[in-house]
């Protein structure tokens, strides 16, 4: 039996205000990690394909990175140098790379909660808050493993993406079409693999075939990552219509494995 005050293996501990993840047991910590080493990797690949689009776009090496850097959402970085690149205007490139990152907001709906920091760590946790970090943070079934997995996943994304964006400005058209060595599929086949394993109950499945039904309808009539906000209505759609029984239901069972705020980010 633990003291009181001692937190559970993996759980929040209330001493002190920094983040330590000792307490993890050994195995679910490697397990993080190497997902998300993995998940940087994958997503880190298609940054050299925005590198070369940068320069091809009119922007120069030093504008490509600072770019990637401070911007750091694929999506909105890629409406911007599609728009420059096509001509268009720069308030028109903010306003879509912004319409973009609306989604990234919703994603600190329940990130915040789960790291629950403050000051400079608050700034950190809202730039590194993306579609990987939170996807590896949500999927895990302990509290802690779910802090450990958005922090590594963070920044093992920035690294390798921003690293493969300087290299990818470098080459150039050099490489040619990315999608010729697969890079493009990279990281949608990175979320399919971390998604499977949360597909465990009906509400989960039917959120999922209405999210991808939309997405196919709208994509040939909408910009490039519009469709891909559209799709949360899929979830309100399931909640709307008496979604979350089936989670209600397995309240019952005596040893539940996920963390009570994660299945929000389904």
């Amino acid at each position: 039996m633990s003291n009181a005050g001692e937190a559970a293996p993996g759980e929040p501990s209330t001493a002190g205000d920094g983040t330590a993840y000792d307490e993890l047991p050994t195995e679910t910590r490697r397990s993080v990690l190497r997902q998300s080493l993995s998940v940087g990797l994958a997503t880190g690949a298609y940054g050299i394909s925005f590198g070369a689009l940068g320069v091809s776009s009119g922007l120069s090496i030093l504008q490509t990175s600072l770019l990637s850097v401070l911007l750091f959402s694929g999506g909105s970085q890629f409406a911007v140098v599609g728009i420059l690149g096509a001509g268009g205007t720069g308030s028109a490139a903010v306003a879509t790379s912004t319409l973009l990152g609306v989604r990234n907001g919703l994603y600190a709906l329940q990130t915040s909660r789960l790291l629950d920091v403050r000051g400079w760590r608050r700034l950190a946790a809202a730039h590194l808050t993306i579609d990987e970090s939170t996807a590896v943070a949500v999927g895990q079934d302990l509290r802690r493993a779910g802090r450990l997995g958005f922090w590594a996943t963070g920044l093992a994304v920035f690294v390798f993406w921003n690293l493969m964006t300087l290299l990818g400005a470098f080459v150039g058209n050099a490489l040619g079409d990315p999608t010729r060595w697969g890079l493009d599929a990279a990281a949608a086949a990175a979320f399919t693999a971390l998604l499977w394993p949360r597909l465990r109950s009906r509400d989960a499945a039917a959120t999922m075939v209405l999210a991808i039904a939309i997405a196919l309808l709208t994509s040939p009539l909408l910009p490039v990552g519009v469709p891909v906000i559209l799709t949360v209505l899929a979830a309100l759609v399931v909640g709307l219509t008496g979604g979350g029984r089936h989670e209600r239901a397995d309240e019952d069972d005596p040893e539940p494995d996920l963390d009570p705020g994660a299945e929000v980010a389904r």
